[in-house]
């Protein structure tokens, strides 16, 4: 029975660490943080693992996000899902019919788990954080990766320029990505990051480049070879197409 547990505790306290988290996540997120950043740094927070890195420095570079980072820290630091495990597990001792609350507790586990994971859970709680950020805060927050629709088909990618790809020695100008629907966001070159790429700035092999836009353009556009005009006109055209769509839906 030690055993098991032991086992029970353990799982216990990873699905409440899970679960705050992934809360932690979602407060960053709120803050304007991208996903991947969000749950990376709530993770080392809570964590305690204290990675430092220029992504730490964007975390506690805001007041709402020092808040936030701080919460996480504390709860980790003084070991409350530990002690929430322990009273679960004394109360399965004290009511006996231990095979049965065993049950239990592995089915709330499960439960929490797929809380923690599932995106409903975003929805229930953004009112929430947001309702407490803006109490503690002087920031106007905005749910970014909605409404830059990351959730949906659209996402910012970073893409590795190789010499026979066909980004390598365009330009903003001549390799008319808008057309396609995407954006330039900034290009990596050395160490360096230039940020909103002139007209004129063109794109070396070795540089990376950070694009906005529907994730199978992103896909199909970092697979394109150099040379292949037929790609970009098609892309040119889907992107045209999906333009009047939305504006039939829009006007309809």
């Amino acid at each position: 029975m030690v055993a098991t547990e032991s086992v029970v505790s353990l799982l216990v306290i990873f699905a409440l660490s899970l679960l705050i988290v992934r809360i932690g996540s979602i407060a960053l997120r709120m803050t304007g943080l991208s996903p991947d950043i969000a749950s990376f740094q709530s993770t080392s927070a809570f964590s305690g693992a204290g990675y430092t890195t220029e992504e730490a420095e964007q975390t506690v570079a805001t007041p709402e996000r020092r808040k936030i980072i701080k919460a996480l820290i504390r709860l980790g630091s003084v070991g409350l899902v530990s002690v929430i495990a322990s009273l679960v597990l004394s109360f399965t001792d004290a009511q006996g019919g231990n095979a049965f609350n065993l049950v239990y507790i592995l089915t709330g586990v499960i439960l929490l788990v797929l809380a923690a994971r599932s995106e409903w859970l975003n929805r229930l709680l953004t009112p929430f954080i947001e309702w407490s950020l803006e109490r503690t805060t002087d920031l106007e927050l905005r749910d970014y990766t909605e409404m830059l629709g990351f959730q949906q088909e659209y996402r910012v990618a970073e893409i590795d320029v190789e010499e026979d790809d066909w980004l390598a020695y365009e330009t903003p100008d001549s390799c008319d990505l808008n057309d396609e629907g995407v954006l330039l966001l900034g290009i990596l070159r050395e160490g360096a990051y230039i940020g909103a790429p002139g007209p004129d700035t063109e794109i070396e092999p070795g540089d990376t480049v950070i694009l906005y836009g529907k994730e199978d353009r992103l896909m199909e556009l970092s697979e394109r070879v150099a040379g292949d005009e037929a790609a970009h006109q098609e892309a040119i055209e889907d992107h045209e197409e999906e333009l009047e769509e939305q504006e039939r839906r829009t006007n309809g």
